[in-house]
């Protein structure tokens, strides 16, 4: 659980440091663009997170579904 709260939370931090890092990168040197490489490397850790989170929301769905499932057949 605390890994999908993570995960959750660099879906949102990771595009803000990437900005952060674009903002650095104009400032210092506008005519080498180094943060290309960072890009990639946030890029390959923010699709990955991705897929943590949608893994949690489909088996927290699975759950939902099957305990709905249950208490309609009771009934």
């Amino acid at each position: 659980m605390i890994a999908t709260y993570k995960a959750v939370k660099f879906l949102f931090l990771g595009p803000l440091i990437l900005a952060f890092l674009v903002v650095i990168n104009w400032m210092t040197s506008p005519g080498n663009w180094w943060v290309q490489w960072a890009a990639v490397g946030i890029g390959i850790a923010w699709f990955f997170s991705l897929l943590k989170v949608l893994r949690a929301v489909v088996l927290a769905g699975g759950v939902a579904a099957f305990a709905a499932y249950l208490s309609q057949r009771k009934a």
